[in-house]
């Protein structure tokens, strides 16, 4: 591999991974805050999301100039698209971990909702695996990962009929309800994201992706 290309590709996958670390950190931090809300706290994971926006915007551009001005091929094309796809994924994830953060706000005290808060653990395994899947070249861990995404629609579907159960107990939960169903969405998407990661760490390695067949 041609010197040049290499450093560039190191650089690409370098920013990606420091990329990745951010987002899975926003994500720990927002789930902290659903059994001790602060302020201060989610303001911080929300400020976040701004870096990791800019750091998608930067990355998409080296992506670009790298395909543009190398013109790489074979594994060294389907690594760069690999981070060139990934990398809105990873962003939106950044996304749904400051708008839980954002909601955690709202509350006074814990969420004390425990089919939720597994819901956050599990997310943050499979943001972490499906990341370090494509950041290792791990096939079998992203297929193992992308399994997990059953027991988090089950977990999905458990949250929402607690939540509309409290509902029925006392109507005046509804509001506190709302917003619970829009975290528990959140998470669910989140692993959504997290299986399109591995399915892109599955093509790096493979040359095939499975919804491209």
């Amino acid at each position: 591999m041609e010197n040049g290309l290499e450093n560039r590709l190191n650089k690409l996958k370098s920013d990606f991974a420091k990329m990745c670390r951010t987002v899975e950190g926003m994500l720990a931090s927002a789930n902290a805050l659903l059994i001790k809300p602060d302020r201060a706290g989610a303001a911080d994971v929300v400020k976040k999301d701004k870096l990791v926006d800019e750091a998608e915007a930067d990355i998409e551009n080296g992506c670009m100039r790298l395909l543009l001005r190398n013109q790489p091929f074979a594994k060294d094309f389907r690594d760069v698209s690999c981070i060139l796809k990934a990398i809105t994924d990873v962003e939106r994830i950044g996304d749904q971990a400051a708008d839980i953060a954002g909601i955690s706000m709202s509350f006074d005290s814990s969420a004390e909702e425990k089919t939720l808060l597994k819901m956050g653990t599990l997310a943050l395994a499979m943001v972490r695996d499906s990341v370090n899947s494509l950041l290792n070249e791990d096939v079998e861990l992203a297929e193992k990962t992308q399994i997990l995404d059953d027991e988090m629609d089950e977990l999905f579907d458990l949250a929402c009929k607690e939540i509309v159960r409290k509902i029925q107990q006392n109507p005046a939960f509804a509001g506190t309800a709302a917003e619970l169903l829009m975290i528990a969405k959140y998470y669910e998407r989140i692993g959504d994201h997290a299986v399109n990661i591995c399915e892109w760490a599955e093509f790096g390695n493979t040359g095939i992706h499975c919804k491209h067949q």
